[in-house]
Formats: C-alpha cells, structure tokens, sequence
C-alpha cells in the first residue's frame, strides 16, 4: 500500500504532472525541461528528484548534462485514465448543469 501512495503523492503535483507530459516524446536535457515548465533549477531539480526517487524516472549523466526519461510507458497508461477518469466526472458534472439549466427555464 505504501508504495501506491508514494507513486500517486510523486504524481499529485501540476509541476511534476507537466514534466511527465513534457518527458511523454522521450528523453530530455534539464536545460530543456526547465525552461519548458518556467520554474526555477532548483524547483525543476527537486521535483525531478521526487519523480526518480519514486522510481517513475530514470536519468543519467552525459557530460556535464542530467538527462531524464520515463522509466515506463504504464506512467503514460496511468495518466491517460486518469484523463478519461475526469473527462467522466466532468460529464457527469455538465449533464447535472443542463439538467438544472432546463429546470430553470421551464419554470
């Protein structure tokens, strides 16, 4: 249990949720990915940091460059249903707004 909500606590983050989208095409340099998310280095570096500790990211060193990648590809499964997991409640949350909508105007 304990590993699952270290994996979901390493995701539940907007930051580490856009680096994940932006490492989604591949490997890539920290001097690309901090300018990509607009945050510091040193908040770029710990939020990469929690990713790889939580074994979601791999990296290595090539020269003087950090290079960071999804360790696998059921990171990218898992946020895709978590996407479709929203678009579901969202709908839900619509239908319940038209319904109250239509209530409104029949009145």
């Amino acid at each position: 249990m304990e590993h699952r909500a270290n994996l979901f606590k390493a995701i539940a983050d907007p930051v580490r949720l856009q680096i994940l989208e932006f490492l989604r095409d591949g490997e890539k340099c920290v001097c690309e990915i901090i300018p990509f998310i607009g945050r510091s280095q040193s908040t770029t570096s710990k939020n990469l940091d929690m990713l790889y500790r939580a074994g979601i990211l791999e990296r290595r060193e090539d020269g003087r460059r950090t290079l960071y990648k999804i360790k696998s590809q059921k990171v990218l499964e898992l946020l895709k249903l978590a996407d479709s997991l929203v678009v579901d409640l969202l709908s839900t949350y619509v239908k319940t707004v038209e319904y109250l909508e239509s209530q409104k105007s029949s009145q």
